[in-house]
């Protein structure tokens, strides 16, 4: 499988995954149908599939049109189906979906929406995470708890850490900003930092990222780190104060 990097609006990525055993095709989150479309036209390749985490329009905005167009199934979370345009297979938390040679597995990740999903495809590493994870960030919390963000960051941290992160927004340098204040002496993040700076000064995407590299640098996803929790103030608040204290402060950067 090849993951294409779209990008799309303002700072939005989608994502087409080709099998290029049969020239089957998905796209993850179309912000917009055009460059899906100028894509797929330009390498000769229909759309079979449309995936959406979630409901934002930022997100499925090219539903409609590219199911029109391409007469693709729309897939979502069946916890979500009133608010995701033009729905077929509606899928539960833990499920398995499997068509041709696509194999993903549905995770609920509420917080940003209460209909979050990511998709991971484990046959590759592959994990598609929305707006709940970025890179050295992750989502505001529009309609679900701390609690929930909170918890959806520790089923992703469980997975195994080559999984590569597809996230839906080009944030990480803003991003890096935020951690390095709070987190100034992770050397992991100030390598990170500068990988970051030169794949931007050349006009590179700094996504995928790994699950390993987030788990040494991502601020959100160290809240039981000590040396965090000193620069916060907190000293016997739980890995979820610190968190929600973290979320708050971004909220506000």
């Amino acid at each position: 499988m090849k993951v294409e990097i779209i990008p799309c609006l303002q700072d939005n990525y989608s994502y087409i995954i080709v099998d290029e055993k049969n020239n089957k095709t998905c796209v993850v989150d179309p912000s917009e149908s055009k460059p899906i479309i100028n894509f797929l036209e330009k390498n000769n390749l229909k759309l079979n599939y449309i995936l959406n985490t979630h409901h934002h329009y930022d997100h499925i905005g090219g539903n409609i049109e590219l199911k029109k167009k391409y007469k693709a199934k729309v897939i979502g979370f069946n916890g979500d189906y009133k608010r995701i345009p033009e729905i077929d297979i509606k899928l539960k938390d833990g499920e398995i979906w499997k068509e041709d040679n696509f194999e993903s597995k549905i995770i609920h990740i509420p917080g940003h929406t209460l209909g979050h999903i990511c998709f991971y495809f484990y046959n590759e590493d592959n994990l598609f995470t929305g707006d709940t994870l970025f890179s050295l960030g992750c989502g505001r919390i529009f309609e679900g708890t701390y609690e929930q963000m909170f918890n959806s960051l520790e089923k992703i941290k469980n997975l195994p850490s080559k999984t590569k992160i597809y996230c839906g927004h080009e944030y990480t340098l803003q991003n890096s900003k935020f951690c390095i204040k709070y987190d100034k002496d992770n050397l992991e993040l100030i390598k990170k930092i500068k990988a970051i700076k030169k794949k931007l000064n050349n006009n590179q995407p700094t996504i995928p990222t790994t699950l390993g590299e987030e788990l040494k640098s991502n601020i959100f996803l160290r809240s039981d780190n000590f040396k965090i929790k000193n620069n916060l103030n907190i000293n016997k608040g739980s890995s979820l104060d610190t968190f929600s204290k973290l979320r708050d402060l971004k909220d506000n950067f």
